[in-house]
């Protein structure tokens, strides 16, 4: 790896590394929420945006059109990355 400034990260700012900044770390900014999926059909990622009636994530293949529906459970995950095989 070369010393380019394109592969260089400055982690200065990050937190001294605690259970607490770790877990936090993981929540998603404010905005619009969405999960990861990999179309296996395709072999494309792309993000799922949840629906504006808060019950599921919807979306679809960018290249093929495959559909996916992932419902909004009581309990939830921490899972933000998913595929669709």
């Amino acid at each position: 790896m070369s010393e380019d400034e394109a592969y260089i990260l400055d982690v200065s700012g990050l937190a001294d590394g605690s259970d607490d900044d770790v877990s936090n770390s993981r929540e998603q900014p404010a905005g619009r929420p969405w999960i990861g999926m990999q179309f296996e059909c395709c072999g494309v990622y792309i993000r799922i945006y949840r629906n504006q009636a808060g019950t599921a994530y919807e979306g679809h293949c960018p290249r093929c059109g495959r559909p996916v529906h992932i419902r909004v459970g009581p309990g939830g995950t921490s899972h933000r990355m998913f595929r669709a095989t």
